[in-house]
This record gives C-alpha cells, structure tokens and sequence, in this order.
C-alpha cells in the first residue's frame, strides 16, 4: 500500500467518522457505533492505545482495513454443532469475575457439552474479537498439518532451506523446530511497555519492494545464544513460520487455515487475519474470530487434530507440540511447539490483553476467554494471575463432579 493510498483511506474514514458524528443520525446510534465515531484509533500503536480505544477497536479490528489489510479465513457450509450441558457450578461469582477481569467473552465446554458460556463489555456471541499471540498457536498447528501433507520433510530442516533468503544471516543454523519453540538463538526484545522494543518496530519496518518485510527485519537481527539452548519468546519468529508454511505449501495461511482446519473442524463463520506490508499474514497475532469458533479449534486440538474422519496432522504432533520442550523461566508454565505447556498434560494459548484457550485432554475440557486487560500481558492489576487460577477452579469443579458421581467429594478453593 503506498503512502498516498494510506493517506487517502484514513482521510475518508475521518470524513465518514465527522459526517456521522454532526449527522442528525447520531443520538440514535447503536453504543457500539457510538463508541466507534468517539473512540476509534487512527493508526496501528496497538500497544500504546488507551483501554476504551482498545476496546472498541478489538472488536472490529477486520473492519478498520483504512489502516491494516485482512484476509479472509472461509468456513464450510457445515457448522459443527456444540452440545448444552448442565450450567458448571463454581464457587465464585462469575459475573463479577467477568467484571474484574473484563471479559469480554468467558466458554467452558466438557465433554462436548457447553458448561457456562457468558459475555460483557457489549459484546455477544456472533462478534469476533482479535486474538493476538492466540494465534502463534494456529501457526504452530499449519507446520503440523504441512508435515501431514509431506510439504515440509522434517522439523530438523534448516529454516533456510525454505525461506532462501536468510541465508548469510543468523538464521543458518536454525531449525524449524527452534523456531518452534522459541530457541533460536537471535536476539529479539518482546518488551510490550518499551517503544524501541522489536516487537513494536516490526510492524513498521519498510523493506524494499521486492523483499517480504518479515525476513527483512528478521535477518538483520544478530546472533546471541547458540540455536536450541535458550528459550526467548519472539513473535517475529512465529512470523517467520508463517513465511516458511506459506513458501513450502504454496498457499496463504488464511487459504491453508481455511482448507485444513476452519472448514473442517465445522466453523460457523469466516474469520480474517490481518496482513503486514508484504500482504502476508501476521502470523504471530491477530487473527479475528467468533469465540465459539475458537473454541471449536480448541476441540478440535482436544481431540488430536482430527476433525471427523479426516486426520489434520500427524498422529504423534500433539505428543510433542503441547508438551514441555524447553523451560520458560516461568515455574508455572513451560512451553512446546507455540503452545504453553502444564506439568497435568494441559497446556494452552496466550495472547496479550486476555485471550486465551485453555485445553485438558485428562478432564475432556476447553475454556476459551476474550478480554481487555488493563496491561498488556496482565500483572499490573492481577488479570494473569485469576485467569490461571481461573483454569484451575474449572478444573477442581469438574474433579468434585466426577467424585459426587463415584459417591465422594472434593474441594474447590474459590478466587
């Protein structure tokens, strides 16, 4: 997109945004499309929005293409059902922990069945809300399906041999499977509070017109630990995954995501990806979805890849993918193939201001969450931390379930 074309779109949207705004139309605006001509951002700092703007903006990020372009993600034409269970008794008041941790989407399902499904902050179950490193988690799961497909040989292959172009940078020695697990050795600072950090420059760097402007920022970045020995979260790696799917498939990570896992797990709507410069996708965030849907994939992981009778990925993808491959210097948490891993055999996706799958394939469980964190990453005011114990209350109140049915009990301790 050139900067003359950039500057035309967001001109046109100010002047659709005024026109509305002093329009007699406006007192009889829905909240949301009020909420819209206020509080609308007008460029891409995602990190550095405020919280109303955030919370606007998060709901219809697939709608301001005035400044990101998307690509669509097709569903099929057959919606895969999700079964009404018995309301989950928790010992807490699930509105008001909604309301703390402001939520905008809470599901749990069990055992097929939907347990406790609620909504706030004015959103509802046919919105989609972005999902942001949710989505490192659906990249990792397309290198999985492209090693079902026999479009990728071997994790142990170097990343160069697929994406040529990083030859001669610190990428020679990187294997698919580092980049995986976030241990390639490269130095990258994911500092969300830090306005020099990689993770806010990236999405601004300008290559030139013939380079991809993921490989272009990735390979001037230096060497710093030998590749496979320390783990440093980066999401432009992930978004080097994405470049490397999409050059050995052939296919857009949207059209693959499409034919391999949105059709077939049953989705009932399309999503959207949001592209960088390049018009690749970003694929280490930013992916917009029905939060039911997401919970569908969620299912879909639960049950190995499989979505009916076709087989997504390789029968022993999950063994490795969701279990510890290296330590995350958190004792909480370990971390696999884009996945954050659980000494229980849980494990779960993770994106910043509170999305969130949390899968136990022991207890047949999946709980999916959209949030507005006041933080990014959620500390300041304790979100991370009720939303782990959060999982775990799910956890205990299925076990004291399974006990009353074999005629004992158990005890879940509250928030």
């Amino acid at each position: 997109m050139t900067a003359i074309m950039k500057l035309f779109k967001i001109l046109s949207w100010v002047v659709v945004l005024l026109l509305l705004a002093c329009g007699a139309g406006f007192a009889t605006m829905t909240p949301q499309w009020r909420a819209l001509v206020i509080s609308m951002p007008t460029n891409t700092d995602v990190l550095f929005w405020s919280q109303r703007q955030r919370e606007v903006a998060f709901r219809m990020f697939d709608q301001m293409t005035f400044l990101i372009p998307v690509r669509q993600i097709e569903a099929g034409g057959l919606v895969s059902p999700l079964g009404e269970g018995k309301p989950l008794t928790l010992p807490i008041d699930t509105d008001a922990y909604m309301r703390a941790q402001n939520h905008a989407a809470l599901i749990v399902l069990h055992k097929d069945d939907i347990r406790l499904e609620k909504y706030g902050l004015d959103f509802d179950r046919y919105g989609q809300w972005t999902n942001f490193s949710v989505a490192k988690s659906f990249t990792s799961t397309l290198v999985g399906a492209a090693i079902q497909d026999g479009y990728i040989e071997s994790l142990n292959d170097r990343v160069t041999k697929y994406i040529p172009e990083l030859v001669g940078s610190a990428y020679d020695d990187v294997s698919i499977e580092h980049l995986l697990t976030m241990t390639s050795g490269v130095a990258w600072n994911e500092d969300y509070e830090d306005p020099t950090s990689d993770v806010a420059l990236f999405k601004d760097h300008s290559p030139s017109e013939e380079e991809c402007q993921t490989v272009s920022y990735m390979k001037g970045l230096p060497r710093k630990h030998t590749p496979g020995t320390v783990w440093n979260y980066s999401t432009g790696e992930t978004s080097l995954i994405g470049v490397l799917v999409s050059k050995a498939t052939g296919k857009t990570l949207s059209q693959y995501l499409g034919e391999k896992v949105w059709q077939p797990m049953g989705a009932e709507a399309d999503a959207t990806w949001l592209l960088d410069k390049s018009m690749n996708e970003h694929s280490g965030c930013c992916l917009q979805a029905r939060t039911r849907d997401i919970l569908r994939y969620g299912r879909f992981m639960l049950n190995a890849g499989q979505a009916g009778n076709e087989r997504v990925l390789p029968r022993e993808w999950l063994v490795y993918a969701t279990r510890t491959q290296i330590a995350s210097g958190d004792p909480n948490y370990g971390y696999g193939y884009q996945w954050w891993t659980h000494d229980d055999g849980s494990f779960e996706a993770r994106g910043i201001f509170g999305q969130g799958i949390f899968i136990d394939p022991t207890r047949e469980l999946v709980v999916v969450v959209n949030s507005n964190w006041t933080t990014a990453e959620g500390h300041k005011d304790g979100e991370a931390e009720r939303l782990r114990r959060f999982y775990r209350l799910v956890q205990l109140a299925v076990d004291e379930e399974a006990d009353q049915e074999k005629g004992g009990f158990a005890t879940a301790s509250s928030l």
